[in-house]
């Protein structure tokens, strides 16, 4: 399994459930080799403006993702899970749009004057 690749994992929901979805895998963590993962839904009214992203069936690497529909990337839905969760990887996604979701989270973590709520 490798960084970008879209899995199936069970996650833990708001209300404390786990759902099986489809997930982005963003980046192993140490020290243990875990996934630190992030949500895909169909839930579109959901987005962020300049934090997700969509996917959708004219995006290059929509057919490589093996998603059914567009949906909605979502960057603040993170997870971090060990690998025995992971059901499976269904496909996987651009090295850009990789790269692109790291660098929009890394930017959200180190911008000190981002609004709390």
């Amino acid at each position: 399994m490798k960084e970008g690749n879209v899995i199936l994992t069970p996650i833990p929901q708001a209300d404390g459930k786990l759902k099986e979805r489809p997930a982005i895998f963003l980046r192993e963590m140490p020290p243990y080799r875990d996934l630190l993962v992030c949500g895909v839904s169909t839930q579109l009214h959901q987005y962020v403006k300049d934090f997700d992203e969509f996917i959708s069936p004219a995006d290059a690497d929509f057919k490589s993702s093996c998603i059914r529909t567009k949906s909605l990337i979502r960057l603040g839905f993170l997870a971090v899970l060990p690998r025995h969760r992971v059901l499976g990887s269904i496909g996987f996604i651009s090295a850009e749009r990789h790269k692109r979701l790291l660098r929009k989270l890394s930017d959200y973590l180190t911008n000190s004057t981002q609004a709390t709520g």
